[in-house]
């Protein structure tokens, strides 16, 4: 079977193990059924996922124009922190910053590669976490906005690290961790203005990925340098699908990529 479309991220859903759906066009293949199965991956082009036009994507899926005028690819997007609608402030687009920012937010703590910190809107839990490959997760603070969210997680990673190691995270080498044990240690250097919205008593998310086999050296395809590629697919985990021959390709990442899949 043939399948082309624009690339996006991969939708998931929350089950054991994660099912993950890839869109392209007008078809939806389901990716854990195409487990063990050979692929052909073909590079045919882009599409800003904006604008629409074939100009190269620049990142995030946009064409470079796009990426510097969009409001969802300002900066408060990767650092909440610079989140300025609560003074009804506006960067890029006011109205859809207030939609984005002036609502439920958590901080969280997760185990990917290392125990990490990170935000989300509260409506993206767990698909954040399945998204950046986490095998456990705790929320510690559900506060109203997006800022007060972003100066938590600056004050925490003073103290635990905010990035995931992606070839730690793919290649399955990760040690089990007392994320609420975490989440009480870290409870002293909560930011005033965020101690009151601290999460006492929840528990640990736990996810489990669609793997039959963890690559030792991942390489990653890059589809512009190797616009052809053909392989067995032997899991999925994050974003990323995970090939026999230790070859990964982060579909997040190519983004605005047209690609031709064969199944065989």
């Amino acid at each position: 079977m043939l399948y082309q479309g624009v690339l996006t991220k991969m939708e998931t859903e929350f089950s054991q193990p994660v099912q993950y759906f890839l869109v392209l066009n007008n078809d939806i293949l389901n990716m854990n059924q195409l487990l063990n199965k050979n692929l052909t991956l073909s590079f045919q082009g882009y599409e800003c996922l904006n604008c629409s036009t074939d100009s190269p994507i620049f990142r995030q899926g946009f064409c470079k124009m796009c990426f510097f005028e969009l409001p969802q690819a300002a900066d408060w997007i990767m650092r909440p922190e610079l989140s300025k609608a609560h003074l009804n402030k506006e960067d890029r687009d006011l109205e859809f910053e207030k939609r984005v920012q002036l609502q439920p937010h958590i901080v969280y703590l997760a185990n990917s590669s290392n125990v990490k910190v990170g935000v989300t809107r509260k409506t993206q839990v767990p698909t954040r976490w399945i998204d950046q490959g986490a095998h456990e997760a705790i929320e510690i603070v559900e506060v109203p906005n997006r800022y007060l969210a972003g100066i938590t997680e600056v004050a925490l990673k003073n103290y635990v690290s905010d990035k995931t190691n992606w070839r730690t995270m793919i290649t399955n080498k990760i040690s089990e961790e007392n994320l609420m044990e975490w989440r009480n240690k870290l409870k002293k250097h909560i930011p005033t203005e965020a101690l009151s919205y601290f999460i006492e008593n929840n528990q640990e998310t736990h996810m489990d990925f669609p793997v039959k086999q963890y690559p030792e050296k991942p390489k990653s395809l890059n589809l512009v340098k190797t616009p052809n590629f053909e392989g067995v697919l032997k899991g999925i985990k994050g974003q990323y699908l995970i090939f026999e021959d230790q070859t990964i390709f982060n579909v997040r990442s190519n983004e605005g990529f047209i690609v031709s899949i064969t199944v065989n």
